[in-house]
């Protein structure tokens, strides 16, 4: 796969259009390429430009050729409600979740939340998990950027409406994954934080209309849980490929 790059101020196609300063220092400077070399150009508004680089340094620039109209995206829309996580443990998350397909990444801060953000650290920490998302896009060929939420209180996420159905991950929960009949519709799937929800966010989340859901006997750390719950999901009803396409 040649080198993919993110310019979200939208694409010319088949001309001569100047990179952005980010893309030319990155495709320069950090991964060497040269004039000659091929690329792949993509806006986020879904499909992606092959292009050439025609000239380097100050006056970067990249011959395009015609829009491809080409689509990464699972037909199961999953919006992963992640509980806010410690360390780097939020990089890993949104840049997993991209790879396996996740629409948007919600993060909500819980009652045993470790990692406690807000106003300008949230902002910022929110952005750079965005810029996490562009390059998880770049690397796994996504043509379209999930978007990264402002970190909501549980509570507060779980008043607003959402279209479709929310899970919520909860260790001991009766009912196999495989028997839950197949969405309509777009899910949301909600994971906890280190110390798990407390019993008062499980109850707000059953008056929520919330299903439980849990995955086998085993207890998942928060950043192995939303991954795990994605590729079951991606499995039984998105585009991971099943026995009559292997």
């Amino acid at each position: 796969m040649n080198p993919r790059f993110f310019c979200p101020d939208g694409l010319a196609p088949e001309s001569d259009m100047p990179l952005p300063a980010d893309v030319a220092h990155h495709a320069e400077r950090v991964l060497r390429l040269a004039v000659g070399d091929e690329i792949v150009l993509f806006d986020g508004r879904g499909g992606e430009c092959a292009a050439t680089l025609q000239a380097l340094g100050k006056q970067p620039v990249a011959r395009l050729g015609p829009r491809l109209e080409v689509e990464r995206e699972s037909p199961l829309a999953i919006t992963l409600v992640q509980a806010l996580a410690s360390g780097d443990k939020m990089d890993w998350i949104v840049q997993k979740a991209v790879e396996l397909g996740a629409v948007a990444v919600q993060p909500v801060a819980a009652e045993r939340s470790v990692l406690k953000l807000s106003g300008e650290r949230a902002a910022k920490r929110v952005a750079h998990w965005q810029q996490v998302a562009v390059s998880a896009c770049e690397q796994s060929g996504r043509n379209r950027v999930p978007q990264i939420a402002e970190i909501l209180p549980l509570n507060k996420y779980l008043a607003q409406a959402v279209e479709g159905n929310r899970l919520i991950l909860a260790p001991g929960a009766a009912g196999a994954l495989a028997r839950k009949p197949r969405p309509l519709g777009p899910l949301h799937v909600l994971i906890g934080p280190e110390g798990g929800w407390s019993p008062t966010e499980l109850a707000l989340a059953e008056r929520a209309g919330c299903a439980p859901l849990a995955l086998g006997p085993r207890v998942f750390r928060t950043e192995t849980a939303g991954l795990a719950a994605l590729a079951a999901l991606q499995t039984l009803w998105g585009d991971f490929p099943g026995e009559s396409d292997v």
